[in-house]
């Protein structure tokens, strides 16, 4: 295990959580919701369940994943909303823009969580936390006063994030390194990021039963644990030292939908199918990625999920794309006998950038297969030119399925923001 540094005496990290952020956002935007309970929901439907729940829904017992029907019945004033993620990828960055003129961001976690290393004259307690109130100040005059956030300072970002869940809304807390363990100790294993329900089964089978237990464990136990060294990473950032993000790399790309209940037949599902592929292959082709593997995935409405690739050649071409969604979708249609669909997806994996493409593999032995390849590629980029210069689908591909969200594909991720071209795409 690499040697991490042991935690100073001082703060260095500094962590930001928007609270309750979607609903927070619709606030902000529409005032006639202020102070009301609302829920953010992908569809107005009461099938569906809450993306984001406003405090005044909090606390009336509605929260993220609860079903609407329930929430319904917990909060009969509830007010559901449909999601709008342009909206709110809006004010993320409108979030940054403030939260730079204050102290550098050193990552984006998701749309709601940042954290930043602090500069010098931020590391004392005194410093960080006017530091804090400066930031909260700041989104208040210059984003909105109905959005807000709890902010969390300590030795390392992964209890500045610990810190950021204990006191909301709109809380600042410091986790000191002289006094971690006896601050931690009031919390419950499921309190700190990644340790879920299962995990916490397993912790307990092992004898650690509480935050004091988990912290008088060795690094080794920790490994052990886990399984790997994910463990010991675990242990040490407890722990407060500073261990470094692992380095990730992109593995795919790719868009799913919710379907609203007209679209559910297997014509207009696969009408959404083919609008998800050519929003995942203009992104594919901004990043400046190829694909050697097309996926697609769909739910059946109260039935099994079906799931299948293929191999392709090196490609970001729309119409390649097609070609092997309409073979998918065949071979699927053949299989399940043409159900009606809750969910569809597909999947770019594989990807390679231009360069990492060796020429066997590229280029094919035919010139005049090459010169078609380049034509569709051609043309697949100049679709992509006139959607970004007159406005999406002014270009387009067949027929583009409506849906009640406005928009089909482009959505917040767990851990992906959105570029706001995509809403344009």
């Amino acid at each position: 295990m690499t040697a991490f540094t042991p935690p100073g005496p001082t703060p260095q990290w500094l962590f930001v959580d928007m609270n309750a952020y979607f609903a927070s956002c619709e606030q902000q935007d529409r005032p006639a919701l202020r102070g009301k309970p609302v829920a953010v929901v992908p569809m107005q439907t009461d099938s569906t369940c809450a993306i984001a729940a406003s405090y005044e829904a909090k606390a009336k017992g509605v929260k993220t994943g609860t079903p609407i029907y329930e929430a319904r019945r917990k909060c009969p004033d509830l007010i559901c909303v449909l999601a709008r993620h342009d909206v709110y990828v809006d004010y993320h960055h409108r979030i940054l823009a403030e939260i730079v003129r204050h102290t550098p961001i050193h990552k984006v976690w998701s749309v709601d969580e940042l954290s930043s290393r602090l500069t010098r004259e931020h590391q004392t307690i005194t410093g960080a936390a006017a530091l804090a109130h400066r930031i909260k100040a700041g989104i208040r005059k210059n984003v909105g006063d109905h959005i807000r956030c709890s902010i969390g300072i300590a030795p390392n970002s992964f209890l500045a994030k610990v810190a950021t869940d204990m006191k909301k809304p709109d809380g600042l807390t410091v986790i000191e390194t002289a006094t971690m363990r006896d601050q931690l100790a009031k919390l419950h294993l499921t309190d700190l990021p990644g340790i879920n329900t299962a995990m916490e089964k397993r912790l307990w089978h092992t004898g650690i039963r509480s935050m004091a237990d988990l912290w008088d464990t060795s690094p080794k136990h920790a490994r052990r644990i886990w399984g790997g060294l994910e463990g010991e990473r675990f242990w040490y950032n407890l722990h407060g030292y500073d261990v470094p993000d692992r380095i990730t790399h992109r593995s795919m790309i790719g868009h799913s939908r919710i379907l609203d209940p007209e679209l559910r037949t297997p014509d207009a599902a696969y009408q959404v199918a083919r609008r998800l592929t050519i929003k995942a292959a203009s992104r594919l082709r901004r990043m400046e990625y190829y694909t050697t593997r097309f996926a697609l995935s769909v739910r059946v409405v109260d039935g099994p999920r079906w799931a299948a690739d293929m191999r392709i050649a090196p490609t970001q071409d729309n119409f390649a794309f097609m070609h092997a969604l309409k073979e998918l979708w065949d071979t699927m249609m053949q299989e399940t006998g043409g159900w009606r669909f809750r969910k569809v997806s597909v999947t770019f994996h594989g990807l390679k950038q231009r360069g990492d493409i060796t020429p066997d593999l590229f280029e094919t032995s035919s010139p005049a297969i090459q010169r078609q390849i380049k034509r569709a590629e051609s043309v697949s980029n100049v679709i992509d030119s006139i959607n970004a210069r007159y406005g999406a689908e002014a270009v387009r591909l067949g027929v583009s399925p409506k849906t009640r969200a406005g928009f089909v594909g482009t959505k917040i991720a767990f851990n992906r923001v959105p570029d706001m071209a995509e809403f344009s795409e």
